[in-house]
């Protein structure tokens, strides 16, 4: 009997199965008997002594024999005999959540893991197959309470002390102070256009509000998406098209009550195709900014809320007001 020597891990990622395996283990020939295997490994240590790998002389695993058998069997019974000769294994890219439920589903004690041949690369001991689960576990509850990472990285966000919270909110919301101070620079250079018609003044924090509101709803579909490990990819399409039919939907609803109440029907054409327009922009940069982040390694929770509502309000008032100077104007 001997112990492998194999090196599994390499450059392999940290979730997958690689990073788990222990190359510490006890490995037999499957002509070997269970009372030479167990005397071979009194008196030596191993990272993990669970299972014994039951190689063939090209270092190919054959079979896996648990503890439990090799001490119920007879002395000079062949360890082939008692072995399974199916065991679980995985390769060292597996990912962790993928071996640990797979030991699991199997019933073994230990994982073996092997490369694209056959070869045997060590065994996946009890104590971090239990691990994997615990950690996996940690981050579904995570993902299902809407945060990104694991649960401690939450409730570390939710703890954190003033400071920290200043340090992580205020740069976003200065970005904002500075969209508003643009916004109103931009409503200045319109100021001709409000003099010619100054019910154009009356309709702009409703555009502004409903192309935000249409923005935010998709921030908050990207960020539930990330945090459950749904890729922007996947409600892309989605949100491109709900935003121009809710653009669609507004323009009918407001171009009849504005023709009826104020009798400015080029007003009431300059809204609602802003409407239109601003809300069709609104999805794709709301879905756009949350990628974006999460692609930098920022967490999107703290960004693209103020992010997102700066820049959507600074083009739904320039759409607007551009809308406004071909209509009205």
């Amino acid at each position: 009997m001997s112990t492998t020597a194999v090196d599994p891990v390499g450059e392999a990622a940290t979730r997958t199965a690689a990073t788990h395996a222990s190359v510490a283990v006890p490995v037999a020939a499957p002509h070997d008997s269970c009372r030479r295997i167990l005397d071979e490994m009194r008196g030596r240590t191993f990272e993990c002594a669970a299972a014994v790998a039951i190689c063939a002389a090209d270092g190919t695993l054959v079979g896996m024999a648990t503890m439990e058998r090799l001490l119920a069997a007879a002395g000079d019974t062949p360890v082939r005999d008692v072995m399974d000769p199916e065991p679980p294994t995985v390769t060292p890219a597996t990912d962790q959540e993928e071996a640990a439920w797979r030991a699991v589903r199997r019933g073994e004690s230990a994982l073996g893991m092997v490369d694209g041949t056959g070869r045997f690369l060590g065994l996946i001991p009890p104590d971090r197959l239990l691990a994997v689960l615990l950690a996996e576990h940690d981050e579904d509850v995570a993902r299902l309470g809407g945060f990104l990472g694991s649960s401690a990285v939450a409730r570390s966000a939710a703890t954190e002390s003033v400071w920290r919270r200043l340090w992580h909110r205020l740069p976003w919301l200065l970005v904002g102070l500075g969209g508003a101070l643009l916004a109103a620079a931009i409503v200045g250079a319109f100021e001709h256009q409000l003099r010619t018609q100054v019910l154009i003044a009356f309709f702009v924090p409703g555009v502004v509000y409903l192309a935000g509101a249409v923005g935010a709803q998709t921030v908050t579909l990207a960020i539930r998406g990330l945090a459950a490990g749904v890729g922007i990819g996947r409600i892309a399409f989605r949100e491109a098209v709900t935003g121009p039919l809710l653009g669609v939907m507004f323009a009918l609803v407001t171009f009849p009550l504005i023709t009826v109440l104020w009798d400015e029907p080029r007003v009431a054409a300059a809204v609602a195709v802003a409407l239109l327009v601003a809300s069709s922009i609104a999805t794709v940069l709301a879905l756009a900014l949350p990628w974006t982040l999460d692609r930098l390694g920022l967490d999107p929770a703290f960004g693209s809320g103020p992010l997102a509502t700066v820049i959507q309000d600074l083009l739904s008032i320039v759409i607007y007001f551009l809308a406004a100077t071909a209509l009205v104007t």
